[in-house]
């Protein structure tokens, strides 16, 4: 955590990168710390601000390719994420903000650079993938079945300096075998919906990231109530 001793959560883009709810993150993250009594101060940085260095966490959302495109040149550009990253900081990302995190991707027919934050590459797909997404989360971040809702034309490869955040049972993910990505405190996947409230497992994981400290458990009967059904919406087809 920051020398305030707060939990700074810093959400990048908003303006250019935050489709499909993916400002609810924040919102699970901050009540969740909330409810365990850390002190949270929350951030929207836009596109034509300096992304501070001293936050404990970075949220990136999804958005179209143009939007997306812009938000790497200018986040390679202002280095702060990367200095964030390099002093620990903890990063979740969904969608194109996934993607960018990443050596390259696709934005309207051009290969464009990523923050190679991630050893992985995206490009495009014959297909676009649009619907449920479920799946068997890496056994070593310890987390329940993931459950999201997708909607991107891109196939992302990985490189073997990443693990995939889950092994797909519905749904394309990166490639329809393997959806997400971590390594260290960073940690991209396709899911929306958003993706923290139908995954609050993952919320803890990026607090603990954050923090060092172990999770108590708090009333989890609402967000298990949404896991079950979508869930089952999928899983018993």
């Amino acid at each position: 955590m920051s020398t305030e001793s707060r939990l700074r959560l810093i959400w990048l883009y908003p303006d250019l990168l935050s489709t499909y709810g993916d400002r609810g993150n924040l919102l699970i993250l901050a009540r969740r710390a909330d409810l365990r009594g850390l002190p949270v101060e929350c951030a929207e940085v836009r596109a034509d601000q300096a992304v501070p260095s001293d936050g404990d966490v970075y949220l990136i959302g999804g958005g179209e390719d143009g939007p997306q495109a812009l938000a790497a040149q200018r986040l390679i550009a202002d280095g702060g994420l990367r200095r964030a990253v390099d002093r620990g900081a903890t990063v979740f990302s969904v969608c194109a903000g996934y993607q960018l995190l990443g050596n390259s991707f696709y934005a309207k027919g051009a290969k464009c650079a990523g923050l190679g934050l991630l050893d992985l590459d995206s490009d495009r797909g014959e297909t676009r993938a649009v619907g449920e997404l479920a799946g068997e989360c890496d056994p070593a971040l310890g987390l329940p079945t993931l459950t999201g809702f997708e909607n991107h034309g891109g196939r992302t490869h990985l490189g073997p300096g990443v693990r995939p955040l889950a092994r797909v049972t519905a749904g394309i993910g990166n490639d329809g075998r393997s959806e997400g990505a971590w390594h260290g405190r960073i940690l991209g996947t396709y899911s929306h919906g958003p993706a923290l409230a139908r995954n609050p497992g993952i919320a803890d994981l990026l607090l603990r990231w954050a923090t060092g400290m172990t999770m108590e458990p708090i009333d989890d009967r609402w967000p298990t109530r949404l896991r079950d059904e979508r869930l089952s919406a999928v899983l018993d087809k």
